[in-house]
């Protein structure tokens, strides 16, 4: 049983959070304690789950051992570890932080270096998967911080993942998942124009797939998007908006290295016009919109 490695605290607990926690209780571990800026999302899940529903972050760290973080972006990271008022690191000496957001590296950095001043350890568990994975417990993870923290969480990660991987040190794993995303952004976005491309010429889509699948056109995206471009259905599992995000994450790191990525500027550009249309919170298949004949685009 989890209950072992001692209680578990969620902060975020949107569509991934909420099913780490799921999945978590469901192992046996003591969730006790969850967060969300919205409120209500927390009350139900705690509800759900027999965890305290907690008004600060504060609570937070003096309800759990462990804390797993997953929020938005780079601006609500550092507000939850914030050097004053409301924060996760008051009263954190010995405590374990296991951050999942997808961000910019340099903040996962930044975390760690802030908990670590406060005598607690930071880890970096980003997750190559989705909504349906994180339930059932079989993220994709790779880790970045101090190899001592890893090896603390490591059972804990086990339970939450089919695949488990340590990069190396603060921000490492970071700068690998903004380059997964960044590559499966170019590919969802090429493959929305190839199968609209198909579409104007009066090609059979499934004929298509079937003809991609089996040549060099394939990818994992094809398998997960395809279908669901056809057919408009783009209930989110990878939200347009994030997709945006993470491609600016990765072209922020191209800048810093000196280097140009025409493809990711362009299939950022993609999901910032489906932002500007109202279509950010698609999946990220719904780039499919502004292909296909006869829809959104031009």
């Amino acid at each position: 049983m989890g209950n072992e490695y001692g209680s578990v605290g969620v902060v975020g607990v949107g569509r991934m959070g909420a099913n780490i926690a799921r999945h978590l209780n469901d192992e046996g571990y003591a969730v006790t304690a969850v967060y969300d800026v919205n409120a209500a999302i927390a009350q139900e899940l705690a509800g759900e789950i027999g965890a305290q529903a907690c008004g600060t972050l504060a609570q937070v760290t003096s309800l759990a051992d462990t804390i797993i973080t997953v929020v938005t972006d780079d601006q609500a990271m550092y507000a939850i570890f914030a050097a004053s008022g409301d924060s996760l690191l008051q009263g954190a000496a010995g405590k374990l932080f296991i951050n999942c957001a997808t961000i910019t590296p340099q903040v996962h950095v930044d975390v760690e270096q802030r908990a670590e001043a406060a005598g607690a350890q930071s880890l970096e568990a980003c997750m190559a998967s989705s909504i349906t994975q994180a339930r059932d417990g079989t993220l994709y993870l790779m880790c970045g911080g101090n190899e001592a923290a890893f090896n603390r969480a490591q059972p804990l990660l086990d339970t939450m993942s089919i695949s488990l991987r340590y990069i190396g040190s603060a921000g490492k794993a970071a700068q690998v998942k903004a380059l997964v995303n960044m590559v499966m952004n170019i590919n969802t976005a090429g493959l929305a124009e190839g199968l609209g491309l198909g579409e104007a010429l009066g090609l059979d889509s499934g004929m298509l797939q079937e003809v991609f699948s089996q040549t060099g056109a394939n990818s994992r995206v094809l398998e997960t998007d395809g279908e669901d471009m056809e057919a408009r259905d783009h209930e989110c599992y990878f939200s347009a908006a994030h997709a945006s995000k993470d491609s600016g994450i990765a072209l922020g790191l191209a800048d810093d290295a000196g280097l140009a990525l025409p493809l990711a500027k362009a299939t950022k550009a993609q999901y910032d016009r489906m932002i500007d249309m109202g279509l950010g919170e698609l999946d990220k298949s719904g780039v499919a919109e502004l292909t296909y004949p006869g829809r959104g685009g031009k």
